[in-house]
């Protein structure tokens, strides 16, 4: 009867934590409005503090740069091979105890990468990038021209925007 309580109140303990965790139910509002005037945008804004707002002044896509290089040609050679593996096995009767050894060949491929010539690769200098430059960066007139890497999701809602007009998301990165 002992073990049944304790684990009762092991069961108790852990249902708690896991409410706990969840963050459902307790009356919290975890969506929608913070109060009374303020929208739910505003809301989402205070929850994702990377978040940036500002005026959109110019964006900018660079393409994948890449370069043609050479590398080694590495392939796998293998040659046969072998081993001397040592056996053993104990008897023992009473007090006497005996040991027999004997050993055996064992015959393997032993492979490892050798350069054979030499391979052309292709290789990227510079990944693809979407930029967004916005001026007032948060609200700060004094902040402006200032370059953040974006998505290309992002890149395709703010391209051909008026010049001026009010954009917000979620950057990748500053500079560009």
């Amino acid at each position: 009867m002992k073990g049944r309580s304790a684990l009762a109140g092991l069961v108790v303990v852990l249902v708690a934590c896991l409410g706990a965790c969840s963050g459902s139910g307790g009356g919290q509002d975890h969506g929608g409005a913070k109060g009374p005037g303020k929208s739910g945008s505003y809301a989402q804004e205070q929850q994702n503090p990377d978040l940036v707002r500002g005026l959109y002044d110019a964006d900018r896509h660079l393409p994948r740069k890449t370069a043609r290089g050479t590398r080694p040609h590495m392939v796998k050679s293998c040659s046969p091979a072998t081993r001397k593996v040592k056996h053993t096995s104990r008897r023992s009767s009473g007090k006497r105890k005996t040991t027999r050894t004997w050993y055996t060949t064992d015959h393997y491929n032993k492979c490892r990468k050798v350069r054979k010539g030499s391979e052309s690769y292709t290789r990227v200098v510079r990944p693809e990038r979407w930029c967004v430059r916005l001026d007032d960066v948060n609200g700060k007139s004094a902040v402006d021209d200032r370059w953040f890497r974006v998505s290309p999701a992002t890149y395709s809602e703010v391209h051909g925007q008026a010049e001026h007009a009010r954009v917000k998301f979620e950057p990748r990165g500053t500079g560009c």
